[in-house]
């Protein structure tokens, strides 16, 4: 058991000095709560004995460069396909990890091509490869091979396990999330729900699963615009994690992040700073100072104070979060392009196009060696580009980047996603700032009609929608029926 301790009690020896006396008993081998925790660690640590269960170690504390040196070592000493097929599994896990999506995707097939020629089609390890690949292709936003694979994942398990069985809930969950990417909300709160209802039957209620389903149903909800069952399904989850986690647990970071950015959409920034930093004191006594949440809690503070307009803030809190991400992450890691991306935004709002492009441009070159060619954060960079080219009054270029932008989102994404109608709205608007108010009109319409037909009717972005039909109608000159759209958007 080595020698493990309890801590009794803590005294401060002097107020005025920093000086702490623990006191300390010596465990014995029958502690029930310490064998209890032994055993979690064990179990889950279980892939393998020796160097093999170093690496799944290794794995679960984030330190993939040192797992990839290790399992590259134990690949040349594989001697039987069955632990290529494991070690190739492990790989994609660790290029998953670094953000290198491409490599991951291709260790994970090595390893489903090892195990097709052994096992029947059905086998549940198939699933779990399966699943992998899936996971992947959602982080590539490639999301119809995404929903491929969990679909194939689903097929094997429906079959395989009982109608209440906690894994079928979390592939439920797994699909349910890439049809949230995909904008298409219905589908996705039909497999959430499918999920929970699962959970509800096999877990107890304040098991922390349930928090995570009823996240991300909330989750849907903020994509929604309906902000009021957004706060509804992420207070419910929050409830039960304040009751079955420890005070400092980054599960309830990340649900007060959550309820924080609800508020930040609803334009309270008061609420919303004060949930964020709730957020931000549990990363900063939990977390390693160069731990990546840490870097989306300083990302998500100076977020708000963007929308504020305290720009220096802004950037204070941006230049936190970039300056962790370098340290943490590899010089290509889709995070940092974000990051970029954030600082550049702040730049373009403050008028200083030049600095802006700077940012958004590095942001772009990691995209493009990052991610494949149709994802659709590629078309959110080449639109940025095009955001700070329209500012500057040069509408051929911001046209340029608009229509690219504009091509991989209608090849990326179903034809009634919110982001093409964003892109619509772009091109709209470079047409109305050149005085060409008929295609300006043209494109504000086919924005309108996606947002009708995918957010509910009293969603702020169709209020938008509204005042830019108006206004174009206004620069024409047409007083009534710009007065029309104006009242829509009002009321």
């Amino acid at each position: 058991m080595h020698t493990i301790f309890r801590i009794d009690e803590i005294r401060k020896l002097e107020k005025k000095n920093p000086l702490y006396e623990v006191e300390l008993k010596l465990t014995s081998d029958d502690d029930q709560q310490l064998r209890q925790l032994t055993d979690c660690i064990r179990e889950e640590s279980s892939g393998g004995t020796g160097w093999y269960r170093m690496g799944e170690l290794l794995l679960t504390v984030g330190q993939f460069d040192k797992a990839e040196e290790l399992y590259m070592a134990l690949l040349e000493q594989a001697s039987n396909d069955n632990d290529k097929a494991y070690i190739y599994n492990q790989l994609g896990w660790v290029k998953q990890g670094q953000g290198q999506y491409k490599e991951a995707v291709s260790f994970y097939e090595m390893s489903l091509k090892i195990k097709q020629k052994t096992l029947p089609e059905d086998h549940p390890s198939l699933a779990n490869t399966y699943n992998n690949i899936a996971l992947v292709y959602n982080s590539m936003g490639d999301y119809s091979k995404a929903v491929e694979f969990h679909k194939k994942t689903i097929k094997i398990k429906e079959k395989a396990l009982s109608p209440d069985d906690p894994d079928l809930a979390l592939s439920y969950n797994n699909i349910g999330l890439v049809y949230k990417n995909m904008g298409d909300y219905s589908k996705a709160l039909e497999f959430y729900e499918k999920s929970l209802k699962i959970r509800e039957k096999a877990l107890p209620p304040n098991h922390p699963d349930l928090a995570y389903s009823y996240n991300n149903i909330g989750g849907v909800y903020y994509h929604m615009g309906d902000y009021s069952k957004a706060l509804e399904f992420y207070e419910k989850s929050l409830k039960i994690r304040e009751k079955a986690l420890p005070p400092n647990h980054p599960a309830l970071a990340s649900s007060y992040n959550n309820i924080g950015g609800v508020y930040n959409n609803m334009g309270d920034y008061s609420k919303a700073l004060e949930f964020y930093e709730k957020s931000h004191k549990i990363y900063k006594k939990a977390l390693p100072s160069n731990h990546p949440h840490l870097a989306s809690s300083y990302n998500n503070i100076g977020g708000v104070y963007n929308n504020m307009g305290d720009y220096s803030k802004a950037l204070e809190f941006y230049e936190k979060s970039h300056k962790i991400l370098e340290k943490a992450l590899p010089s290509n890691h889709p995070n940092l392009a974000s990051s970029y991306n954030n600082i550049g935004g702040v730049y373009n709002d403050m008028g200083d196009y030049s600095k802006a492009l700077e940012f958004y441009e590095k942001s772009h070159k990691i995209l493009e060696k990052a991610l494949p060619s149709n994802h659709p954060n590629l078309a959110t960079s080449y639109n940025n580009i095009g955001g700070v080219y329209n500012n500057m009054g040069d509408y051929s270029k911001a046209l340029e980047f608009y229509e690219k932008s504009h091509q991989i989102y209608e090849k990326a994404l179903p034809s009634n996603h919110p982001l093409l109608a964003t892109s619509y709205i772009c091109i709209g608007l470079v047409y109305n700032n050149m005085g060409d108010y008929s295609k300006a009109l043209e494109f504000y319409e086919k924005a309108h009609n996606i947002y009708e037909k995918a957010l509910p009717p009293n969603h702020p972005h169709l209020a938008t929608s509204y005042n830019n039909i108006g206004g174009v109608y206004n620069d024409m000159g047409d007083y009534s029926k710009a007065l029309e759209f104006y009242e829509k958007a009002h009321k």
